[in-house]
């Protein structure tokens, strides 16, 4: 149990969903303004067979796995529980139903009493932009001066910047998040060498949430895979990568999605692609279809993976090697034997802070 006196300025935050980009920022934000950030602990079979046996069948594995966390946040005596709303990033740019929806969802499957703190950010809206979502975020704590907020948010920005910059140039997500979170940004190259190159693209609360994807970037690292993610562009490498597919953006994150994809089907360095998405998700399932075909006029392989709370790992991993083992055939194929090492490798952008320490 958690032990916080009466009169604490606290916020429990799920590991789940939206945590997985914006941690840092909103860790960065509350703290800055005396807030203490509690966090539940990493996801489990039983986070997910909470989060289940309260929502109906349909509902998708994050979206399952987000209320098992505020299940056992509340188990933990967290009674103050953040869940905001994210109903659009930018005029109509929106989010998908039940990402619009959590709070209401979450109110209504949760009977127990506790507080529900919700700002809402829809940009498609008037007056209802990214301060308005800060304000909302803080208004239970009796902090309503804006020039107290906007600092804060600096703090945050500065600690998401160190965690994206980290991202970027390739740090593992663990790594990255850990030494933001300590005020670091710590760069260095990874000096193995890969045979094959893979573009990972996926959701966040899709794939860097162990127990879901199942550590599929460590499984393809012993596997001799080097992955690249949306995590390595920038947005301006990924809108043009939306572009590449012809693709008119609708959808939050559809950028992380159909723009990576894009992007990466015409880097020549890419090797081929894997996708990974929860059954049942709309916007997914047409975002996917786009890619595969796609990837067909690129001539480049692409492997479709779908994961629920059923997904089994032997399953996951023969197909995870299936589809190496034909890229390595297939590279040894076209490739010529006299280049053992390959030159043209890809070098992402880092153009985001000032100063950072070289390892």
């Amino acid at each position: 149990m958690t032990e916080l006196a009466q009169d604490e300025k606290y916020i429990g935050i799920p590991r789940g969903m939206s945590y997985y980009e914006h941690y840092p920022f909103w860790y960065g934000f509350f703290n800055a303004l005396g807030i203490k950030v509690i966090l539940s602990d990493k996801t489990t079979k039983q986070t997910v067979s909470k989060g289940a046996s309260l929502v109906v069948t349909e509902t998708c594995l994050p979206i399952k796995i987000f209320i098992g966390h505020v299940v056992e946040l509340l188990e933990n005596g967290v009674k103050r529980i953040f869940v905001p709303s994210l109903q659009s990033i930018a005029p109509k740019i929106y989010n998908c139903s039940k990402i619009r929806g959590l709070p209401d969802l979450v109110r209504n499957v949760i009977k127990e009493d506790f507080e529900l703190v919700e700002p809402t950010m829809d940009k498609s809206e008037k007056n209802q932009g990214f301060y308005e979502l800060l304000k909302g975020s803080v208004k239970c704590f009796g902090i309503t001066d804006f020039d107290t907020i906007r600092k804060a948010s600096k703090v945050g920005w500065r600690l998401y910047n160190n965690f994206t910059t980290m991202m970027r140039n390739g740090i593992p997500y663990k790594e990255a998040l850990r030494n933001a979170l300590n005020g670091k940004v710590i760069l260095k190259d990874d000096d193995n060498d890969y045979p094959i190159n893979v573009a990972l693209v996926a959701h966040g609360y899709d794939v860097l949430d162990d127990h879901a994807c199942m550590k599929i970037f460590d499984k393809l690292k012993k596997m001799g895979v080097k992955v690249f993610s949306s995590w390595q562009l920038t947005d301006e490498q990924k809108i043009e990568g939306l572009n590449t597919l012809h693709q008119k953006m609708y959808w939050a994150n559809e950028l992380e999605m159909t723009g990576a994809a894009g992007h990466y089907l015409k880097d020549n360095t890419i090797d081929g692609l894997i996708t990974v998405n929860s059954f049942g998700c709309g916007p997914d399932s047409l975002m996917i279809e786009k890619i595969i075909r796609k990837a067909k006029d690129f001539n480049k392989p692409i492997l479709c993976l779908t994961i629920d709370e059923h997904t089994g790992e032997a399953g996951f991993v023969t197909r995870l090697e299936a589809f190496t083992d034909m890229l390595y055939r297939k590279k040894h194929i076209i490739q010529d034997p006299s280049k053992k090492k390959k030159t043209n490798a890809y070098a992402p952008s880092t153009n985001i802070i000032e100063t950072a320490v070289k390892q």
